[in-house]
Protein backbone atom coordinates (compact mmCIF):
# COMPACT_ATOMS: atom_id res chain seq x y z
CA UNK A 1 0.00 0.00 0.00
CA UNK A 2 2.23 2.31 0.92
CA UNK A 3 4.75 1.57 -1.95
CA UNK A 4 1.51 2.61 -3.92
CA UNK A 5 1.66 5.65 -2.53
CA UNK A 6 4.78 6.38 -3.22
CA UNK A 7 4.68 5.46 -6.38
CA UNK A 8 1.45 7.80 -7.47
CA UNK A 9 3.27 11.28 -6.04
CA UNK A 10 6.65 10.13 -7.30
CA UNK A 11 4.44 10.40 -10.75
CA UNK A 12 2.75 13.24 -9.82
CA UNK A 13 5.91 15.34 -9.32
CA UNK A 14 7.60 13.98 -12.82
CA UNK A 15 4.49 15.56 -14.52
CA UNK A 16 6.18 18.35 -16.95
CA UNK A 17 5.99 21.84 -15.81
CA UNK A 18 3.98 20.69 -12.66
CA UNK A 19 4.90 23.60 -10.50
CA UNK A 20 4.19 26.27 -13.16
CA UNK A 21 0.80 24.91 -13.60
CA UNK A 22 0.65 24.64 -9.62
CA UNK A 23 1.54 28.33 -9.04
CA UNK A 24 -0.83 29.76 -11.96
CA UNK A 25 -3.44 27.69 -10.30
CA UNK A 26 -2.69 29.44 -6.72
CA UNK A 27 -2.24 32.68 -8.54
CA UNK A 28 -5.54 32.67 -10.42
CA UNK A 29 -7.62 31.81 -7.03
CA UNK A 30 -5.49 34.52 -4.91
CA UNK A 31 -5.63 37.21 -6.56
CA UNK A 32 -9.18 37.87 -7.15
CA UNK A 33 -10.53 36.24 -4.10
CA UNK A 34 -7.73 38.52 -2.23
CA UNK A 35 -9.65 40.99 -4.31
CA UNK A 36 -12.69 40.72 -3.09
CA UNK A 37 -12.12 40.34 0.21
CA UNK A 38 -10.35 43.71 0.05
CA UNK A 39 -13.46 45.04 -1.43
CA UNK A 40 -15.54 43.82 1.54
CA UNK A 41 -13.90 47.04 3.55
CA UNK A 42 -13.96 44.39 6.82
CA UNK A 43 -11.44 45.82 9.85
CA UNK A 44 -7.95 45.71 8.59
CA UNK A 45 -6.52 42.99 10.85
CA UNK A 46 -9.27 40.52 9.70
CA UNK A 47 -8.44 41.38 6.13
CA UNK A 48 -4.59 40.65 6.41
CA UNK A 49 -5.65 37.88 8.84
CA UNK A 50 -7.29 36.18 5.43
CA UNK A 51 -5.27 37.14 2.79
CA UNK A 52 -2.27 35.63 5.17
CA UNK A 53 -4.05 32.09 5.15
CA UNK A 54 -4.91 32.55 1.67
CA UNK A 55 -1.29 33.03 1.01
CA UNK A 56 0.20 30.85 3.43
CA UNK A 57 -2.19 27.71 2.64
CA UNK A 58 -2.11 27.21 -0.94
CA UNK A 59 -5.53 25.70 -2.33
CA UNK A 60 -6.30 24.78 1.42
CA UNK A 61 -7.29 28.28 2.20
CA UNK A 62 -9.80 28.26 -0.78
CA UNK A 63 -11.32 25.26 0.75
CA UNK A 64 -11.10 27.18 4.68
CA UNK A 65 -12.74 30.49 3.21
CA UNK A 66 -15.56 28.76 0.96
CA UNK A 67 -17.02 26.88 4.12
CA UNK A 68 -16.17 29.84 7.06
CA UNK A 69 -15.30 33.18 5.49
CA UNK A 70 -17.52 35.96 5.98
CA UNK A 71 -20.51 36.36 4.84
CA UNK A 72 -23.28 39.14 4.43
CA UNK A 73 -27.15 38.48 4.07
CA UNK A 74 -29.83 41.02 2.74
CA UNK A 75 -32.84 40.72 4.93
CA UNK A 76 -34.09 43.79 5.15
CA UNK A 77 -36.47 43.68 2.05
CA UNK A 78 -38.11 41.50 4.48
CA UNK A 79 -38.25 44.07 6.79
CA UNK A 80 -40.13 46.46 5.30
CA UNK A 81 -42.57 43.64 3.87
CA UNK A 82 -43.44 42.57 7.25
CA UNK A 83 -44.25 46.63 7.82
CA UNK A 84 -46.03 46.76 5.14
CA UNK A 85 -48.72 43.90 6.29
CA UNK A 86 -48.37 45.74 9.79
CA UNK A 87 -46.40 42.90 11.81
CA UNK A 88 -44.62 46.09 13.45
CA UNK A 89 -47.29 48.22 14.30
CA UNK A 90 -46.63 47.98 17.54
CA UNK A 91 -43.56 50.59 17.44
CA UNK A 92 -46.03 53.78 17.45
CA UNK A 93 -46.94 52.52 20.91
CA UNK A 94 -43.52 52.85 22.07
CA UNK A 95 -42.38 56.64 23.21
CA UNK A 96 -38.70 57.09 23.62
CA UNK A 97 -37.33 57.06 26.94
CA UNK A 98 -36.10 60.36 28.11
CA UNK A 99 -33.56 58.99 30.11
CA UNK A 100 -31.76 57.11 27.74
CA UNK A 101 -32.46 59.54 24.48
CA UNK A 102 -28.62 58.99 23.14
CA UNK A 103 -28.76 55.59 24.02
CA UNK A 104 -32.12 54.58 23.31
CA UNK A 105 -31.53 56.44 19.10
CA UNK A 106 -28.66 54.71 18.82
CA UNK A 107 -30.03 51.12 19.09
CA UNK A 108 -33.64 52.23 17.30
CA UNK A 109 -31.98 53.73 14.15
CA UNK A 110 -29.05 50.64 14.00
CA UNK A 111 -31.62 47.88 14.73
CA UNK A 112 -35.42 49.49 13.87
CA UNK A 113 -36.05 48.64 17.26
CA UNK A 114 -37.72 51.30 19.35
CA UNK A 115 -37.14 52.47 23.23
CA UNK A 116 -40.00 50.42 25.26
CA UNK A 117 -41.10 49.15 28.70
CA UNK A 118 -41.40 46.03 30.62
CA UNK A 119 -43.21 45.65 33.87
CA UNK A 120 -41.74 42.66 34.73
CA UNK A 121 -37.96 41.81 34.55
CA UNK A 122 -36.94 38.21 36.36
CA UNK A 123 -33.39 37.26 35.81
CA UNK A 124 -32.89 33.50 35.85
CA UNK A 125 -30.11 32.50 37.35
CA UNK A 126 -28.77 28.83 36.03
CA UNK A 127 -30.36 26.39 33.64
CA UNK A 128 -32.71 24.76 36.34
CA UNK A 129 -34.37 27.79 37.29
CA UNK A 130 -34.85 28.74 33.74
CA UNK A 131 -36.17 25.38 32.51
CA UNK A 132 -38.78 25.11 35.12
CA UNK A 133 -40.25 29.07 34.04
CA UNK A 134 -40.00 27.35 30.35
CA UNK A 135 -42.43 25.27 31.17
CA UNK A 136 -44.70 27.53 33.41
CA UNK A 137 -44.92 30.00 30.49
CA UNK A 138 -45.60 26.79 28.13
CA UNK A 139 -48.21 24.85 30.21
CA UNK A 140 -49.92 28.53 30.27
CA UNK A 141 -50.17 29.01 27.09
CA UNK A 142 -53.71 29.99 25.38
CA UNK A 143 -52.77 31.29 22.04
CA UNK A 144 -49.60 30.29 20.49
CA UNK A 145 -45.92 29.28 21.55
CA UNK A 146 -42.95 30.80 19.63
CA UNK A 147 -39.21 28.70 19.83
CA UNK A 148 -36.09 29.89 18.66
CA UNK A 149 -32.46 28.77 19.66
CA UNK A 150 -29.55 27.75 19.01
CA UNK A 151 -28.47 24.65 21.31
CA UNK A 152 -31.58 22.31 21.36
CA UNK A 153 -30.45 18.86 22.53
CA UNK A 154 -32.21 15.69 22.47
CA UNK A 155 -31.30 14.97 26.00
CA UNK A 156 -33.33 15.49 29.73
CA UNK A 157 -33.72 19.05 29.67
CA UNK A 158 -34.74 18.96 25.67
CA UNK A 159 -37.50 15.82 26.09
CA UNK A 160 -38.67 18.08 29.19
CA UNK A 161 -39.71 20.85 26.82
CA UNK A 162 -40.61 19.59 23.93
CA UNK A 163 -43.09 17.07 25.61
CA UNK A 164 -45.14 20.39 27.19
CA UNK A 165 -44.80 21.65 23.56
CA UNK A 166 -46.49 18.54 22.62
CA UNK A 167 -48.94 18.83 25.25
CA UNK A 168 -49.81 22.65 24.01
CA UNK A 169 -50.19 21.71 20.29
CA UNK A 170 -52.28 18.80 20.88
CA UNK A 171 -54.87 21.46 22.92
CA UNK A 172 -55.13 23.69 19.41
CA UNK A 173 -52.47 25.87 20.80
CA UNK A 174 -49.86 27.13 17.83
CA UNK A 175 -46.37 26.30 18.33
CA UNK A 176 -43.92 27.15 16.33
CA UNK A 177 -40.29 25.73 16.57
CA UNK A 178 -36.81 27.64 14.83
CA UNK A 179 -33.91 25.17 15.38
CA UNK A 180 -30.05 26.44 14.18
CA UNK A 181 -29.27 23.51 12.14
CA UNK A 182 -25.44 23.92 13.27
CA UNK A 183 -25.96 23.91 16.95
CA UNK A 184 -29.29 21.80 16.63
CA UNK A 185 -27.76 19.19 14.70
CA UNK A 186 -27.99 16.26 16.87
CA UNK A 187 -31.95 16.76 16.80
CA UNK A 188 -33.12 14.13 14.54
CA UNK A 189 -36.30 13.13 12.63
CA UNK A 190 -37.53 10.87 15.34
CA UNK A 191 -37.45 13.37 17.73
CA UNK A 192 -39.73 15.69 16.14
CA UNK A 193 -42.00 13.64 14.80
CA UNK A 194 -44.27 13.77 17.81
CA UNK A 195 -44.22 17.17 17.96
CA UNK A 196 -45.12 17.24 14.19
CA UNK A 197 -47.55 15.24 14.60
CA UNK A 198 -49.78 17.43 17.56
CA UNK A 199 -49.51 19.65 15.02
CA UNK A 200 -46.68 22.42 15.77
CA UNK A 201 -44.82 23.86 12.82
CA UNK A 202 -40.59 23.60 12.80
CA UNK A 203 -38.12 24.66 10.57
CA UNK A 204 -34.38 24.83 10.29
CA UNK A 205 -32.43 28.23 10.21
CA UNK A 206 -29.66 27.57 7.92
CA UNK A 207 -29.92 24.14 6.57
CA UNK A 208 -25.89 23.14 5.90
CA UNK A 209 -27.31 21.16 2.69
CA UNK A 210 -24.48 20.93 -0.14
CA UNK A 211 -25.50 22.68 -2.98
CA UNK A 212 -23.25 23.03 -6.02
CA UNK A 213 -21.64 25.94 -6.39
CA UNK A 214 -23.24 27.47 -3.39
CA UNK A 215 -21.38 28.56 -0.16
CA UNK A 216 -22.93 26.74 2.78
CA UNK A 217 -24.10 28.36 5.83
CA UNK A 218 -21.20 26.72 7.90
CA UNK A 219 -21.30 30.83 9.82
CA UNK A 220 -23.90 32.95 10.14
CA UNK A 221 -25.92 31.10 12.84
CA UNK A 222 -29.05 32.18 15.24
CA UNK A 223 -27.44 32.26 18.47
CA UNK A 224 -30.58 33.69 20.02
CA UNK A 225 -32.51 32.18 22.97
CA UNK A 226 -36.07 33.57 22.48
CA UNK A 227 -39.43 31.74 23.81
CA UNK A 228 -42.50 34.06 23.44
CA UNK A 229 -45.82 33.39 24.94
CA UNK A 230 -48.76 34.56 23.76
CA UNK A 231 -47.47 37.64 23.01
CA UNK A 232 -47.41 38.32 26.65
CA UNK A 233 -44.35 36.62 28.25
CA UNK A 234 -40.63 36.43 26.37
CA UNK A 235 -37.57 34.64 27.68
CA UNK A 236 -33.89 35.44 26.44
CA UNK A 237 -30.61 35.75 27.34
CA UNK A 238 -27.21 33.03 27.41
CA UNK A 239 -29.10 29.51 28.22
CA UNK A 240 -29.63 27.22 25.64
CA UNK A 241 -32.11 23.57 26.30
CA UNK A 242 -29.49 21.13 26.82
CA UNK A 243 -28.56 19.42 30.16
CA UNK A 244 -24.98 20.94 29.95
CA UNK A 245 -26.81 24.08 31.26
CA UNK A 246 -29.06 22.29 33.86
CA UNK A 247 -27.20 21.85 37.02
CA UNK A 248 -29.96 19.41 37.74
CA UNK A 249 -28.75 16.87 36.18
CA UNK A 250 -25.45 18.01 34.98
CA UNK A 251 -22.88 18.58 38.32
CA UNK A 252 -20.82 20.47 36.07
CA UNK A 253 -23.41 22.47 34.27
CA UNK A 254 -22.58 25.82 32.93
CA UNK A 255 -23.01 29.08 34.97
CA UNK A 256 -25.42 30.93 33.18
CA UNK A 257 -28.07 33.81 33.11
CA UNK A 258 -31.81 34.25 31.67
CA UNK A 259 -34.32 36.78 30.95
CA UNK A 260 -37.88 36.58 32.03
CA UNK A 261 -39.85 39.57 30.53
CA UNK A 262 -43.37 40.92 30.47
CA UNK A 263 -44.32 44.23 29.37
CA UNK A 264 -44.82 46.20 25.67
CA UNK A 265 -40.88 45.37 25.05
CA UNK A 266 -42.09 41.70 24.73
CA UNK A 267 -43.92 43.03 20.95
CA UNK A 268 -40.31 43.76 19.90
CA UNK A 269 -38.91 40.49 21.22
CA UNK A 270 -42.34 39.19 19.23
CA UNK A 271 -40.67 40.71 16.11
CA UNK A 272 -37.06 39.06 16.54
CA UNK A 273 -39.15 36.29 15.29
CA UNK A 274 -41.25 36.41 13.50
CA UNK A 275 -38.51 38.23 11.23
CA UNK A 276 -36.53 35.29 11.68
CA UNK A 277 -39.11 32.60 10.98
CA UNK A 278 -40.38 34.47 7.64
CA UNK A 279 -36.79 34.37 6.58
CA UNK A 280 -36.43 31.01 7.16
CA UNK A 281 -39.84 29.61 6.08
CA UNK A 282 -40.63 31.52 3.11
CA UNK A 283 -44.32 32.19 5.04
CA UNK A 284 -45.79 35.69 4.72
CA UNK A 285 -48.62 37.25 6.89
CA UNK A 286 -52.12 35.13 6.16
CA UNK A 287 -49.78 32.14 7.64
CA UNK A 288 -49.92 33.71 11.48
CA UNK A 289 -53.76 34.44 10.85
CA UNK A 290 -55.27 33.42 14.22
CA UNK A 291 -52.14 33.90 16.41
CA UNK A 292 -52.29 36.98 18.30
CA UNK A 293 -48.80 38.23 18.05
CA UNK A 294 -49.22 41.94 20.13
CA UNK A 295 -51.13 41.18 23.82
CA UNK A 296 -53.98 43.75 23.81
CA UNK A 297 -53.48 43.74 27.31
CA UNK A 298 -49.66 45.96 26.78
CA UNK A 299 -51.60 48.80 24.61
CA UNK A 300 -50.94 51.74 25.83
CA UNK A 301 -49.45 50.60 28.82
CA UNK A 302 -45.96 52.12 29.89
CA UNK A 303 -44.33 49.85 32.51
CA UNK A 304 -41.42 51.27 34.89
CA UNK A 305 -38.87 49.49 33.64
CA UNK A 306 -36.97 51.15 30.79
CA UNK A 307 -36.03 48.57 28.82
CA UNK A 308 -34.86 47.79 24.55
CA UNK A 309 -33.90 44.93 22.78
CA UNK A 310 -31.36 44.90 20.62
CA UNK A 311 -30.48 42.64 18.03
CA UNK A 312 -27.23 42.36 15.14
CA UNK A 313 -26.08 39.70 12.73
CA UNK A 314 -24.76 39.41 8.92
CA UNK A 315 -27.76 41.07 8.00
CA UNK A 316 -26.84 44.55 8.97
CA UNK A 317 -23.45 46.33 8.64
CA UNK A 318 -24.05 48.58 12.24
CA UNK A 319 -22.95 45.66 14.47
CA UNK A 320 -25.29 47.31 16.61
CA UNK A 321 -24.89 44.97 19.87
CA UNK A 322 -21.63 45.85 19.58
CA UNK A 323 -21.69 49.35 19.26
CA UNK A 324 -23.78 49.81 22.03
CA UNK A 325 -21.48 48.06 24.33
CA UNK A 326 -19.19 50.55 23.59
CA UNK A 327 -21.39 53.40 23.46
CA UNK A 328 -22.53 52.25 26.85
CA UNK A 329 -18.60 52.23 28.50
CA UNK A 330 -17.89 55.52 27.18
CA UNK A 331 -21.48 56.63 28.83
CA UNK A 332 -20.38 55.07 32.66
CA UNK A 333 -18.97 57.30 35.43
CA UNK A 334 -18.30 55.18 38.36
CA UNK A 335 -18.79 51.42 36.88
CA UNK A 336 -18.25 48.87 34.02
CA UNK A 337 -18.26 45.48 34.66
CA UNK A 338 -18.39 42.68 32.11
CA UNK A 339 -18.63 39.41 32.18
CA UNK A 340 -18.10 36.83 28.80
CA UNK A 341 -17.13 33.28 28.59
CA UNK A 342 -15.67 34.22 24.90
CA UNK A 343 -13.62 37.67 25.14
CA UNK A 344 -12.18 38.40 22.24
CA UNK A 345 -11.84 42.31 21.58
CA UNK A 346 -11.92 44.14 18.88
CA UNK A 347 -9.83 47.55 18.85
CA UNK A 348 -12.86 49.69 19.69
CA UNK A 349 -14.21 47.70 22.56
CA UNK A 350 -10.06 47.84 23.86
CA UNK A 351 -10.06 51.26 23.28
CA UNK A 352 -12.96 51.50 25.45
CA UNK A 353 -12.56 49.47 28.29
CA UNK A 354 -9.15 50.78 29.07
CA UNK A 355 -9.78 54.27 28.49
CA UNK A 356 -12.81 53.85 31.18
CA UNK A 357 -10.12 52.34 33.34
CA UNK A 358 -7.35 54.88 32.73
CA UNK A 359 -9.96 57.43 33.60
CA UNK A 360 -9.85 55.99 37.13
CA UNK A 361 -13.87 54.04 36.88
CA UNK A 362 -13.73 50.44 38.28
CA UNK A 363 -13.98 48.42 35.59
CA UNK A 364 -13.62 44.62 35.88
CA UNK A 365 -13.61 41.48 33.61
CA UNK A 366 -14.94 38.00 34.27
CA UNK A 367 -14.22 35.02 31.88
CA UNK A 368 -14.05 31.46 32.58
CA UNK A 369 -10.87 30.27 34.10
CA UNK A 370 -11.29 27.05 31.27
CA UNK A 371 -13.59 27.90 28.25
CA UNK A 372 -14.92 24.85 26.45
CA UNK A 373 -12.36 26.57 23.55
CA UNK A 374 -9.21 26.07 24.53
CA UNK A 375 -8.38 28.38 21.37
CA UNK A 376 -10.42 30.96 22.96
CA UNK A 377 -9.05 31.04 26.20
CA UNK A 378 -5.55 31.56 24.77
CA UNK A 379 -6.73 33.98 22.55
CA UNK A 380 -8.63 36.30 25.76
CA UNK A 381 -5.61 35.62 27.99
CA UNK A 382 -3.43 37.36 25.22
CA UNK A 383 -4.82 40.52 26.00
CA UNK A 384 -5.09 40.61 29.58
CA UNK A 385 -1.48 42.49 29.95
CA UNK A 386 -3.04 45.36 28.12
CA UNK A 387 -5.78 45.10 30.13
CA UNK A 388 -4.20 45.02 33.49
CA UNK A 389 -1.67 47.55 32.77
CA UNK A 390 -4.71 50.12 32.54
CA UNK A 391 -6.20 48.99 35.36
CA UNK A 392 -8.22 46.80 34.54
CA UNK A 393 -9.20 44.45 37.65
CA UNK A 394 -9.45 40.96 35.48
CA UNK A 395 -10.92 37.62 37.34
CA UNK A 396 -11.07 33.74 36.02
CA UNK A 397 -13.96 31.76 37.40
CA UNK A 398 -13.44 28.55 38.37
CA UNK A 399 -16.06 26.41 39.42
CA UNK A 400 -17.73 25.91 36.28
CA UNK A 401 -17.51 27.05 32.92
CA UNK A 402 -18.87 30.45 32.84
CA UNK A 403 -21.52 31.02 29.82
CA UNK A 404 -22.47 34.65 31.29
CA UNK A 405 -23.18 37.41 28.83
CA UNK A 406 -23.69 40.50 30.69
CA UNK A 407 -22.53 44.41 30.92
CA UNK A 408 -23.08 46.81 34.11
CA UNK A 409 -22.38 50.38 33.80
CA UNK A 410 -22.77 52.50 36.84
CA UNK A 411 -26.14 51.43 39.03
CA UNK A 412 -28.72 51.58 36.00
CA UNK A 413 -27.52 50.25 33.05
CA UNK A 414 -27.58 46.69 32.11
CA UNK A 415 -27.09 44.57 28.40
CA UNK A 416 -27.68 41.14 29.04
CA UNK A 417 -28.65 38.80 26.12
CA UNK A 418 -27.09 35.89 23.68
CA UNK A 419 -23.78 38.08 22.74
CA UNK A 420 -20.39 36.99 23.47
CA UNK A 421 -18.27 39.35 23.55
CA UNK A 422 -16.38 38.50 20.42
CA UNK A 423 -16.05 38.97 16.47
CA UNK A 424 -18.73 36.12 16.15
CA UNK A 425 -20.99 37.66 18.02
CA UNK A 426 -20.68 40.83 17.45
CA UNK A 427 -20.30 40.16 13.25
CA UNK A 428 -20.99 36.78 12.03
CA UNK A 429 -24.18 35.29 14.44
CA UNK A 430 -27.74 36.66 14.61
CA UNK A 431 -27.98 37.63 18.04
CA UNK A 432 -30.45 39.08 20.72
CA UNK A 433 -29.74 41.58 24.11
CA UNK A 434 -31.83 43.49 26.19
CA UNK A 435 -30.84 46.60 27.49
CA UNK A 436 -32.14 47.99 30.39
CA UNK A 437 -32.09 51.28 32.31
CA UNK A 438 -32.82 50.71 35.85
CA UNK A 439 -31.74 50.59 39.03
CA UNK A 440 -33.44 47.12 40.37
CA UNK A 441 -31.88 45.53 37.96
CA UNK A 442 -28.49 47.24 38.06
CA UNK A 443 -28.57 45.94 41.70
CA UNK A 444 -29.82 42.50 41.35
CA UNK A 445 -27.05 41.67 38.45
CA UNK A 446 -24.60 43.81 40.79
CA UNK A 447 -25.00 41.68 43.34
CA UNK A 448 -25.01 38.29 41.38
CA UNK A 449 -21.50 39.57 39.99
CA UNK A 450 -19.83 40.02 42.95
CA UNK A 451 -20.65 36.58 44.28
CA UNK A 452 -18.89 35.62 41.10
CA UNK A 453 -16.09 37.91 41.89
CA UNK A 454 -15.81 35.89 45.15
CA UNK A 455 -15.79 32.74 42.91
CA UNK A 456 -12.94 33.77 40.98
CA UNK A 457 -9.57 34.00 40.58
CA UNK A 458 -8.25 37.41 40.04
CA UNK A 459 -5.37 37.58 37.81
CA UNK A 460 -2.27 39.40 39.02
CA UNK A 461 0.62 41.12 36.47
CA UNK A 462 3.22 39.51 37.89
CA UNK A 463 1.92 35.83 37.17
CA UNK A 464 4.71 33.66 35.56
CA UNK A 465 4.06 32.43 32.44
CA UNK A 466 6.38 30.04 30.11
CA UNK A 467 7.12 30.72 27.33
CA UNK A 468 5.69 27.29 25.32
CA UNK A 469 2.86 26.36 27.39
CA UNK A 470 1.51 30.58 27.61
CA UNK A 471 3.13 33.44 25.54
CA UNK A 472 3.54 31.36 22.57
CA UNK A 473 0.37 30.12 21.94
CA UNK A 474 -1.53 33.11 23.48
CA UNK A 475 0.52 35.05 20.60
CA UNK A 476 -0.49 32.45 18.10
CA UNK A 477 -4.50 32.67 18.85
CA UNK A 478 -4.19 36.42 19.08
CA UNK A 479 -2.91 36.67 16.02
CA UNK A 480 -5.98 34.40 14.35
CA UNK A 481 -8.86 35.88 16.81
CA UNK A 482 -10.08 37.85 13.79
CA UNK A 483 -11.38 34.53 11.98
CA UNK A 484 -13.10 33.07 15.08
Amino acid sequence: MLESIQALWESFWSIPHLRVYLTTAWLLYLVPLGFWIVLQKREPVATLSWLMALALLPYLGYLVYFLFGPQKISRQRLRRDLSRKGMESHAATCPLDEECTELGMLAQATTGLPPSSATSVQLLIDGAATLDALLDAVAAARNHVHLEYYIYMPDHSGTLLRDALIERARVGIKVRVLLDAVGSSSISRNFLQPLLDAGAEFAWFHPTRFRPFTRPWLNLRTHRKILVVDGQVAFTGGINITDDENERVNDNAFRDLHLRIEGDVVRSVQSVFVEDWVYATGQGRKHFDGTVLWSASDDGVLGQISAQTLTSGPDSNWEAIHRLHVSAIYEAKSRVWLVTPYFVPGEAARMALTSAALGGLDVRLLVPALSDSRFVTYAARSYFDELLAAGIKVYEYGPRMLHTKALLCDDTVSIIGSANFDHRSFRLNFEISMLFRDRAIGATLAQLLEGEFAASRQVCDTRRRDFWRNRLPEAVARLFSPLL
